[in-house]
């Protein structure tokens, strides 16, 4: 089953439990019988409730029914934000423009709601001094500390030291 109730011959079982289309409980009934009063009515017999016992059944208007699903479902849509995370990667040995530069890009993606995460690189020898990497993101930190919380505090994997921001929640 792809998620859709089944409707009208789909529905195999019998007896049902039928609901008119006010919401008003008919009671048990024959499923052939329930399908011949849909038909009459000009509506569908939709299974609402398939793990009762006996199944509940409902007289509706299967498209409208499907297309307020539609459009529920992407009213919702459009009412979630989605967070990205952005990546801004540093060097141990980076120039006091250059990381001026960089900050610049990160205060610009975390005013937009985004998350940052800060990936310090280590090349041959330098990783012989993970201090001055985490000098480096000591100050990234400190320098952004009035626009971002810090998510994902620093850690040091092998060649790279991250840290993770994200935007102040207002």
């Amino acid at each position: 089953m792809n998620g859709d109730p089944r409707v009208n011959d789909k529905i195999r079982i019998s007896p049902i439990r039928l609901i008119d289309e006010e919401g008003n409980q008919l009671g048990i009934v024959a499923t052939d019988e329930a399908r011949a009063l849909a038909a009459e009515r000009g509506l569908d017999l939709v299974e609402v409730a398939p793990g009762a016992r006996p199944p509940v059944c409902r007289l509706m208007d299967f498209g409208k029914y499907k297309y307020a699903q539609a459009r529920k479902a992407r009213e919702a849509k459009k009412k979630q934000h989605i967070i990205n995370v952005k990546e801004v990667k540093l060097r141990p040995k980076i120039e006091a423009h250059d990381i001026d530069f960089k900050m610049r890009h990160a205060r610009r993606f975390l005013s937009d709601g985004d998350k940052v995460k800060f990936t310090l690189m280590f090349r041959g020898r330098e990783v012989t001094h993970p201090e001055r990497g985490r000098r480096i993101l000591e100050m990234v930190k400190d320098e952004l500390e009035d626009i971002a919380v810090v998510e994902s505090d620093i850690s040091h994997e092998g060649r790279t030291m991250t840290m993770l921001m994200g935007p102040h929640r207002t």
